[in-house]
């Protein structure tokens, strides 16, 4: 029998590919796997299929190795890229039937939050938020009330709360329950959430996987070829929620140095998180590396090599302080999004709208790779200005 070997997750990114000669590509000597532009594939004069593909709308083989990567990173038995996403945690919940009935946290991506109120509802599912990151809520939840799906994000944008995924896993299957993680902020390199007893975990990969801002893509990866997953992988295709062949390459070129990039953003807010909390402007820093955060000891427990690159702070003086401040950052941009080498700051309350569980005074901050002393300095002119 051969023995496997197991490489670390920095030495699989930096090729891009654990297993890049078992591709199907005609260069097998190609370092970089080329690009496949064709939407369509030739038949066998029997008029049969056997090279596997068909029509890129449901594969195409620069998919395979950013999926490879993802599902080796992930542990996982599979996973499958999406055109953003939006489409790779939609598909999850299409994949349901009428009349299931889902929890979800109430911190969470705000346009999932709004499509799980309005589309989820319309196509017949029964969606309940809670507050998931409190100490057996979802068990009391499940108890009082069967569920399909339980839906995690963790940290949970944008206030960071952390939830035991292990924990919630236990009552998950304790009453036959699926648990999908968005893992957006964690990354793989982070937290692992199928090997804490996850089904699926969900990726918007237009963030730190790209890292770039410039590829659109989400990923799903699964701990088994379920049923269940091949009903996913079914919708893929025939929604067309697939991604074009250029931003797969894209996102595989991402991917590379995504262990320096976010070595780098975990290392840099922790010591703003630390030094804005010393801040007379700062009301309260949100980060789950610090101590006194309300979720750090479960933090602990399943995030390691760093606790992510976003943090929030609450302003002393309120919307009104915070937006101005936003606005004089001259360094950190003005900008939806997260996870890109250049440094974010977002007014979060003014963008999710009426009905947001985000406080008012609240920024966010996405921490690039710039010089973090820079940051900081940037941040005290535009408070004291």
């Amino acid at each position: 029998m051969t023995q496997k070997t197991h490489f670390a997750p920095q030495s699989l990114l930096a090729q891009g590919s654990p297993c890049l000669q078992q591709h199907d590509i005609n260069e097998k000597q190609s370092l970089i796997p080329p690009v496949y532009n064709s939407t369509t594939y030739l038949r066998d004069e029997d008029n049969q299929y056997r090279s596997g593909r068909v029509y890129s709308r449901a594969d195409n083989p620069t998919y395979k190795a950013p999926e490879t990567l993802i599902a080796t990173l992930e542990e996982a038995a599979d996973a499958r890229i999406f055109s953003s996403g939006m489409a790779a945690a939609t598909a999850v919940f299409l994949a349901l039937k009428p009349g299931d009935h889902v929890i979800a946290p109430t911190i969470m991506y705000w346009a999932l939050r709004n499509w799980l109120r309005t589309f989820g509802q319309d196509f017949g599912l029964h969606v309940r938020f809670i507050d998931t990151h409190v100490d057996g809520a979802v068990e009391a939840a499940l108890a009082e009330h069967p569920a399909r799906l339980v839906w995690l994000e963790t940290p949970g944008n944008p206030l960071w709360t952390v939830s035991d995924i292990a924990a919630i896993a236990q009552s998950c299957k304790k009453h036959d329950a699926l648990l999908a993680v968005d893992s957006t902020v964690a990354t793989p390199l982070l937290t692992r959430p199928l090997s804490l007893g996850a089904d699926l975990v969900m990726h918007s990969a237009t963030k730190y996987l790209n890292g770039h801002s410039d590829v659109i893509s989400g990923a799903l990866a699964t701990t088994e070829d379920s049923a269940f997953w091949q009903r996913i992988v079914a919708l893929r295709a025939q929604n067309g929620c697939v991604p074009g062949p250029d931003d797969a390459a894209q996102l595989l070129r991402g991917m590379r140095t995504l262990h320096l990039r976010v070595r780098e953003s975990c290392e840099s807010a922790l010591w703003l998180a630390e030094q804005l909390q010393e801040n007379p402007h700062v009301a309260e820093v949100l980060y789950p590396g610090l101590p006194s955060f309300a979720g750090h000891e479960i933090a602990k427990r399943q995030m390691h090599n760093g606790f992510g690159g976003m943090l929030s702070i609450r302003l002393k003086g309120g919307a009104e302080q915070a937006i101005k401040t936003a606005a004089r950052t001259r360094l950190w941009k003005r900008a939806t999004s997260l996870g890109g080498v250049e440094s974010l700051i977002e007014h979060r309350a003014s963008i999710e709208g009426e009905g947001t569980p985000v406080p008012d005074d609240l920024l966010r901050l996405s921490v690039g790779i710039e010089y973090r002393e820079d940051l900081l300095r940037d941040l005290e002119q535009a408070f004291q200005s």
